[in-house]
């Protein structure tokens, strides 16, 4: 379940780090489950997509509380653990328990849009649909896990996205875009527009403490960051201390941060926090890079 949660939408090379830690802090669903939400953020900072660990910790609270700690092996009570979709209870299933579950990740859907010729986007419900019926056709009822596993190594290093290795496909007989060009499949929808987008933010210091705020939006909830400015709140003509980039969804984010004098009293989900604590401090990442170009080069 771990490995599944990290790996969505995040490549294997850099989650690898970060399960290592997170096994060696959380090595069972109940040390996890007991943990403050605070230490489970901040182990996860940098990985992006906070809500994964929110749902991560929920779903072992569940566990605990649900099923006296022990994981199920019933397919429709993994599926209802917080944050659990389709494909991430299929796959805890199959390579866990080696029971029949179809999954339908990025790699297995470009090899079944292939194998059935499919010419419907894939990321709309009616090409979702036709690649999970198809999913369901194929599953083995035996040997569940190497089945997925192979489909999903299938797809990774021969029926690739660029140049797909069609001469030593082991499957090239079945294939109905083989006749065709593969390497048109799967078909997407139009990608959005990258959007450029301003974040004005506070860097206020006073008496060696730094005034942060906790995130309440699904973005970030829980999670630490630089006040936000309003345009209104900086002084004409001033010119921010530091500026970073960052991408967010279609989002191209600039980062501004701007001297702000100390506030008479913090406002709502505010906190001043020592300078010299701001490690142990779950923050957003890009509010992270932030804090820490300045502190360096304050100190």
């Amino acid at each position: 379940m771990v490995s599944e949660f990290m790996l969505q939408q995040t490549q294997v090379v850099t989650v690898l780090d970060y399960y290592r830690r997170w096994l060696e802090r959380f090595p069972t669903v109940r040390t996890l489950a007991d943990a403050p939400l605070e230490d489970v953020l901040r182990l996860w900072e940098g990985l992006g997509y906070y809500a994964r660990a929110r749902n991560l910790h929920r779903a072992a609270q569940v566990i605990r509380d649900g099923h006296g700690g022990e994981f199920p092996r019933d397919l429709a009570a993994i599926a209802a653990l917080p944050g659990v979709g389709r494909y991430t209870a299929g796959a805890i299933y199959s390579f866990s328990y080696d029971l029949p579950a179809p999954i339908v990740d990025a790699n297995v859907a470009r090899v079944i849009a292939r194998l059935i010729h499919l010419r419907i986007p894939i990321d709309t419900a009616p090409g979702q649909r036709a690649l999970w019926a198809a999913a369901e056709e194929f599953l083995p009822p035996e040997n569940a896990r190497l089945y997925n596993s192979a489909l999903m190594e299938l797809g990774a290093i021969v029926c690739r996205v660029r140049a797909p290795q069609c001469l030593i496909c082991p499957v090239l007989s079945y294939c109905a875009a083989a006749p065709h060009d593969p390497e048109l499949l799967p078909i997407k929808k139009a990608r959005k527009a990258t959007i450029p987008l301003t974040e004005d933010c506070a860097w206020t210091v006073h008496a060696g403490r730094l005034l942060l705020q906790q995130g309440v939006g699904s973005r970030w909830k829980g999670l630490w960051k630089l006040p936000p400015l309003t345009d209104a709140a900086i002084a004409a003509n001033s010119e921010p201390m530091m500026h970073l980039t960052y991408p967010f969804t279609h989002y191209q984010v600039t980062l501004r941060v701007y001297a702000e004098d100390p506030p008479l009293v913090p406002g709502s989900n505010q906190a001043w926090c020592p300078l010299d604590g701001l490690e142990a401090v779950a923050m957003a990442a890009p509010h992270r890079r932030a804090v820490r170009q300045l502190t360096q080069a304050r100190f």
